[in-house]
């Protein structure tokens, strides 16, 4: 899990604990109210003229102590509680603090795949730039990868979504997406497949059955897992899958993807392996929120149902995120293969009339 998920936990571990001791505080306090008037009473039968007055004041002392004693016992019976809290906040803090570390690493490791990829990337395009200046616009063309082109079939979309803990708005990630594309220019031209509490297996028999040209996650996943879904109906620790296991699954199928989008934190730092698979992938650089997640995957699907690029739906959605007063515009970032071109490549293409 990433550090995000363990922050949230223990922010709730932290609430019930104080919760705990608010309720040790109050039963503390009745205790002592109760043994107060306790005493109060057996002083005052102490003083009662007659004998039924003293006995009746006992009578009321016994209850008075029968009730700070039941008092007390629930005072103990929740300063377990804060115990058993205290312990279970002391381990989310130790697996946070783990986590943090990690992916700062991550973080770090990223930021120098990325500046090697910079480097490569503008050592292509430098090469790109020499064969124009020697060729023709339609030799480089033969240049370029031949994609699985997603024309005449419709483009075929599936939707993975994992949040076994319930902490991450992903169902309403897919009606926006949903409704996205059903407002599109090119509606017709696409098919989504939702699986909002995906497993692996799901993934799986999606992969050959849905032959998606494009595969989106949302969910849970660091620089080098992702977090399924067992199946169960509570809330329950996702299944964990390294990020290695999941891009040659991909890359098993004879009809592979032409898009791979991980709305998720920190999986920038995943999409090289998907790369030498598929011709683009698109990743979150650093920890992302669910708005701003929605944001862009809404957007995005909206501009290639719209008939646009991918990297023109890419930098769209990234200004959807901005124009929202959202923070996290920089954290989608696109990653191609070397021999594809983003800005002349569309996922939707009408019909010629």
């Amino acid at each position: 899990m990433n550090a995000s998920y363990y922050r949230s936990q223990l922010d709730r571990k932290n609430q019930a604990r104080a919760d705990a001791e608010k309720k040790v505080a109050e039963f503390r306090k009745k205790e002592a109210d109760k043994r107060t008037k306790a005493a109060k009473e057996k002083a005052a039968a102490g003083k009662a003229s007659s004998q039924s007055t003293a006995n009746s004041k006992l009578r009321a002392a016994q209850r008075y102590e029968n009730e700070a004693n039941k008092a007390g016992q629930d005072a103990s019976t929740w300063s377990a509680k804060v115990g058993k809290f205290s312990k279970e906040a002391a381990d989310l803090a130790a697996k946070l603090a783990k986590a943090e570390q990690t992916e700062r690493a991550a973080a770090e490791k990223a930021r120098q795949r990325e500046q090697l990829r910079t480097e490569q990337r503008a050592a292509a395009e430098q090469q790109k730039i020499e064969i124009r200046l020697s060729t023709t616009e339609a030799q480089v063309r033969t240049v370029m990868r031949k994609l699985r082109a997603p024309k005449p079939e419709r483009l075929r979309v599936l939707l993975l979504a994992a949040a076994s803990a319930g902490d991450l708005r992903v169902g309403q990630e897919q009606q926006r997406i949903r409704a996205a594309v059903q407002s599109a220019t090119h509606r017709d031209l696409v098919d989504l497949d939702l699986h909002p509490a995906a497993t692996a297996d799901v993934f799986l028999d999606a992969l050959t059955r849905f032959r998606p040209h494009v595969v989106h996650f949302s969910g849970h996943s660091t620089h080098d897992l992702i977090a399924f879904e067992r199946g169960e109906d509570d809330f329950h620790e996702g299944a964990i899958v390294s990020a290695g296991a999941f891009a040659r699954a991909i890359a098993a199928v004879d009809d592979k993807p032409l898009l791979v989008l991980l709305n998720s934190c920190h999986s920038a730092a995943q999409t090289g392996k998907l790369v030498d698979t598929v011709p683009f992938a698109i990743g979150m650089s650093d920890t992302i929120g669910d708005v701003d997640a929605i944001t862009y995957a809404a957007r995005f699907y909206a501009a290639v149902a719209d008939g646009q690029s991918v990297q023109a739906a890419h930098l769209l959605s990234r200004a959807a995120i901005e124009m929202n007063g959202l923070l996290g515009r920089d954290l989608p970032t696109l990653s191609y293969a070397a021999d594809v071109d983003p800005s002349a490549t569309k996922l939707v293409m009408p019909p010629l009339e």
